[in-house]
């Protein structure tokens, strides 16, 4: 049964662009709705401290202008730091607003700093009553700030559970319910958990009320000393592409389904091999 058919169309495409390679620019807006752009990459220190690119925003200004969207995924927010969140991430967004028209905008749910310091990476939020009611206030408050639809990604377990008063579904549909923000699934993450820490799929799935699960993140990574690591550098996997196509097909409100590479990769990987895992991920994702 075709899309047609069934009254429900595939989610449009996105790829990840950080920006400076006009050659692979020009490949993606041939087969992708959306770039997703992160403006901590985008960001150049100036003197008057760290802004965005401007040769990257006058790239993202002419594929918008043809018809390409625009989103915005972060990474230095911090948004679960007791301490405070990124400011300097809300400046850049703020400026990234006010130059490219954002479909929506999202983050990770994590933190990377303690009372400051930076942790040198992103840890899981303990699923308590006080970490959700932090996380509602600052979702809140980026709801006022910005004109776009926020969405809040699932991020890959470093260490093991501390004690919670909600699982892993509970606290994102908590969460969704108090703030109607929005989820983006990354399938890959969950592999990489399951791999890793032997978390349940098939639970999280049953329990997940999947009409807040507005964007898909599927990527291709590494094993080191027998761990899945959460690093977006190589080409999907079969799991990962029907892990996709099974998240899509229980999210009816779900805007799109964007395949993550890190600019580090683009060597590895080279620009047909990165069109053709978009291809693949939309191929996966066609309604049977």
């Amino acid at each position: 049964m075709t899309g047609a058919e069934t009254g429900r169309l595939p989610p449009g495409l996105g790829a990840t662009y950080e920006g400076g390679d006009a050659v692979l620019l020009e490949r993606l807006v041939e087969v992708v709705d959306y770039l997703e752009v992160t403006p901590d990459s985008m960001a150049a220190r100036t003197g008057e401290g760290m802004h965005l690119s401007g040769q990257v925003l006058d790239e993202l200004r002419i594929v918008a202008g043809e018809g390409t969207g625009i989103v915005a995924h972060g990474v230095g927010l911090s948004i679960g730091s007791a301490s405070g969140w990124g400011e300097h991430y809300l400046r850049l967004l703020d400026e990234l607003f006010q130059a490219l028209p954002v479909r929506w905008h999202s983050e990770h749910l994590g933190y990377m700093t303690v009372d400051g310091e930076p942790l040198g990476t992103m840890l899981t939020l303990p699923r308590t009553e006080e970490a959700l009611e932090l996380v509602c206030r600052r979702v809140t408050a980026l709801q006022e700030r910005y004109p776009a639809p926020f969405l809040l990604e699932n991020i890959v377990r470093m260490l093991p559970d501390a004690d919670a008063d909600y699982d892993e579904a509970g606290f994102l549909n908590e969460l969704c319910k108090r703030t109607g923000c929005g989820l983006i699934l990354d399938v890959y993450n969950l592999e990489c958990d399951a791999h890793n820490h032997g978390f349940d799929i098939d639970g999280f799935f049953d329990a997940l009320d999947f009409t807040a699960v507005r964007e898909l993140h599927a990527a291709g990574g590494v094993e080191l000393d027998g761990m899945r690591l959460d690093v977006h550098s190589r080409e999907l996997e079969p799991s990962t592409l029907a892990l996709a196509a099974r998240a899509a097909a229980a999210a009816p409100g779900l805007w799109g389904a964007t395949y993550e590479f890190l600019p580090e990769a683009i060597p590895v990987l080279g620009h047909d091999v990165i069109v053709h895992q978009v291809q693949r991920l939309a191929a996966s994702l066609e309604p049977a």
